[in-house]
């Protein structure tokens, strides 16, 4: 009977255990993703105030078709380099990790492509619409993402990943 009892403490023990180090890997997933929905609500939030102060305030800086065409371009780059960012990060292997499995896609190239790519998007939408409120945010929420919630999502993987990703970091520079 004692050996029973050890038994399911033990194995409760155990449990408890992994649930506890199962929540500290979810907690530290959570932040990422929580850091990177917050830049990417203030893309929005700021995408929101840019159209409100351009009905607002209307201010024309080019002539109708000036840069139409290049607002185009960038709202096509932006848009793919979206979409690449988040289809290359699908089949991230998480095991073994090297410099070289943070360098899928356009991460071998800027370390916040999603970012950028919004960014892009936004001041592409501006140009077209030659929306001068909506170009002057875009650039600021780029300028705020980059300071404050990129600086902290790569605090928490650095923190995550250790060496390989301070090696990605140090190989990557933008």
């Amino acid at each position: 009977m004692a050996t029973t009892v050890e038994a399911v403490n033990k194995m409760v023990s155990d449990g408890a255990q992994k649930v506890t180090q199962v929540n500290a890997e979810s907690a530290k997933t959570y932040s990422v993703h929580h850091i990177l929905a917050h830049s990417y609500l203030f893309y929005f939030v700021a995408f929101l105030l840019g159209m409100f102060f351009d009905f607002m305030f209307p201010l024309e800086l080019f002539s109708q078709y000036d840069l139409s065409i290049l607002g185009i371009v960038f709202l096509a780059v932006g848009t793919v380099l979206v979409v690449w960012a988040q289809r290359s990060t699908m089949h991230l292997k998480r095991e073994n990790m090297t410099k070289d499995t943070f360098c899928n896609g356009p991460y071998r190239y800027t370390r916040s492509p999603t970012n950028y790519g919004i960014f892009l998007s936004l001041l592409g939408f501006g140009f077209i619409m030659n929306a001068s409120f909506i170009i002057i945010f875009s650039c600021i929420s780029l300028l705020v993402t980059k300071f404050i919630f990129i600086k902290k999502e790569e605090e928490i993987l650095t923190s995550k990943y250790g060496a390989p990703y301070v090696e990605y970091k140090s190989s990557v520079k933008f």
